[in-house]
């Protein structure tokens, strides 16, 4: 939780100085009114009249001032709480959106997303308890100590024994409550993660009758979950009777013990009153630390949860310097290996190649064979073990990342859409111009489409593209891509669920916009890659083949296996026998 302090800014400090001066007139009207009290009590038995007055309104007055300085004090803990949240989800998304694909598998999305949302909330409660409670309470009981102790000996030690009654069952409910919300806490990620699986695969589950399975895994994730939140829930709620009857213990046996002192004629009725005021302000106090100290645990997981994700380093670093290109539109890959991490063999195998600018280069292979792996190098989602991949003939370890972003139009396997207009995620890069919005979508084959939607280029697309077929979904891609006129463009697998008109419609379309653009391809179709101008050929990480299609066709036995499945001889040009 000190840690989390650092997001403080000078001006957050300032006002938790405004904060404690709130809360010390707040004690100082408090601790008045008692005094009053006492002058209206002996104005009472009295009978002066005006003394009633006097008291009375001085001690109405100190009310109000009070009332004014706990909004004060509730008001600025809020916001100062409030901001700070507010920091520490904006550093934590941008600390997630500098992690690379390892760091982001390594938490989980779903964890990330509690992290950044229930994590944070639990911290800034905790942290408007301890701005309005941990500076109130220490110094209500010290003040009201210090008035007690000048009292009676025989009343203070009634209120010691509870206080340290009170310290014993805050120490009890801490060290039980701790571990339970550090369970929780990872209760709580499971339960996202089970929710989030459900809802992102419903169309699966209901086309397997799968609900009863998933009905089974959310069950338990929840039955956990809740059966640790009972626990601790019945540990706290124990709490507020047992601290009632610590303080009506207190009342009774102060007014025993004070009636005894009446008798015995040591202190009158007005100081036992009083008395009772200040023993109720020391058990208030300590009641208001319990509240604090019951959020704490769970805070201190959440901040800890928090710090985790801060401290992880990024895998993917920029340089220092950036070295200048040397060419342009190359792309290279020297004697490249790759294993993904706490992985026991490599994925990609010494992988050598070279394309030049304006050539499309294509990979094909089994499932598995690390096609899509091998091009995630490209753009340094991962960076390689071994080798080097070179853009511009510059190693992509010696380029910051937005610089090979901005060289580099990419279309992942599957196809991402986020929720805004059709304009907005096909100029998705920063692309207003809608001439250059609808010329993109024209050569991805989308504009037909896109102009039988409601509001054409303005529709609104559902989180994640839901409101539109994979075709459609996939062609979006492609034109995103196009837009952003880079100088190399990349298809993971991107025209999987267009059909084959549609297909080589697009190919010839891309074809004749990019002359100059170097294009790397991830295909299953030999149609799709059987005009490029280099396939490599990939089996379990190695290249067992680099050439053109008639060239591998001849030399390389597993392209002419993959090719023979899905044309035939005739087709491909091959003798029979």
């Amino acid at each position: 939780m000190l840690r989390i302090y650092r997001n403080l800014r000078p001006v957050d400090w300032l006002l938790i100085v405004v904060i404690v001066g709130f809360t010390i007139g707040q004690v100082w009207c408090t601790m008045s009114i008692v005094d009053y009290l006492q002058n209206a009590i002996n104005a009472i038995t009295t009978s002066d009249v005006s003394g009633i007055w006097y008291n009375g309104g001085i001690m109405l007055a100190f009310a109000v001032g009070c009332a004014l300085f706990q909004v004060g004090c509730c008001f600025v803990a809020a916001y100062v709480a409030g901001d700070m949240s507010a920091r520490i989800r904006t550093k934590l998304f941008n600390k997630v959106e500098s992690f690379s694909i390892a760091e982001v598998n390594k938490f989980s999305t779903a964890s990330l997303i509690t992290r950044s949302t229930n994590d944070v909330q639990q911290v800034q409660m905790a942290n408007v308890m301890i701005l309005r409670m941990l500076i109130a309470a220490p110094v209500t009981i010290i003040w009201a100590i210090c008035k007690i102790s000048t009292t009676n000996a025989s009343l203070t030690w009634a209120t010691v024994i509870a206080v340290v009654a009170l310290i014993a069952i805050l120490v009890v409910v801490v060290m039980v409550a701790l571990p339970k919300t550090r369970i929780m806490q990872k209760l709580t990620d499971r339960l996202n993660s089970v929710t989030r699986e459900n809802l992102t695969g419903i169309r699966v589950v209901r086309a397997y009758n799968a609900e009863e399975y998933q009905n089974k895994k959310f069950d338990k994730a929840n039955n956990d979950f809740t059966k640790t939140q009972i626990f601790t829930n019945v540990v706290l709620g124990l709490l507020s009777p047992v601290i009632m009857l610590i303080m009506n213990g207190v009342s009774l046996a102060i007014y025993i013990i004070g009636g005894n002192l009446m008798n015995a004629g040591e202190i009158d009725y007005a100081t036992v009153t009083s008395f009772m005021m200040l023993a109720s302000q020391v058990i208030m106090s300590f009641m208001m630390l319990l509240m604090m100290f019951v959020m704490l645990p769970r805070a201190q997981v959440a901040a800890r949860r928090i710090n985790v994700v801060m401290d992880t380093p990024a895998s993917i670093h920029d340089p220092e310097t950036e070295a200048e290109p040397t060419e342009e539109g190359t792309v290279e890959f020297r004697d490249v290996c790759f294993r993904y991490p706490d992985a026991d063999n490599d994925a990609i195998k010494n992988v050598s190649f070279r394309i030049e600018k304006g050539q499309t280069l294509a990979f094909i292979g089994a499932t598995g064979s690390g096609k899509s792996t091998l091009i995630n190098l490209i753009p340094r989602f991962y960076d390689v073990t071994e080798g080097q991949v070179l853009v511009d003939g510059v190693d992509v370890r010696d380029m910051k990342q937005k610089t090979i972003h901005e060289k580099i139009g990419f279309v992942p396997q599957k196809g991402i859409l986020f929720s805004g207009t059709v304009a907005e995620n096909i100029g998705y890069a920063g692309i207003t111009d809608m001439d250059a919005i609808t010329h993109a979508a024209k050569i991805a084959e989308a504009d037909g489409f896109i102009n039988e939607m409601t509001d054409a280029y303005e529709s609104e697309i559902a989180q994640g593209g839901s409101n539109v077929s994979g075709g459609q979904k996939q062609r979006l891609c492609i034109a995103r891509a196009i837009c952003a006129k880079p100088e190399i463009a990349i298809f993971d697998d991107s025209f999987s669920a267009l059909d084959f008109k549609t297909d080589k419609q697009v190919r010839d379309n891309l074809r004749e916009e990019l002359k100059d653009t170097t294009s790397i391809i991830v295909a299953q179709r030999i149609g799709t890659i059987m005009d490029a101008d280099k396939i490599v050929v990939l089996e379990n990480g190695a290249a067992v083949g680099i050439g053109t299609h008639q060239e591998l066709l001849e030399s390389c036995q597993t392209y002419r296996d993959i090719a023979l499945s899905q044309l035939s001889a005739e087709e491909l040009g091959l003798c029979q026998g």
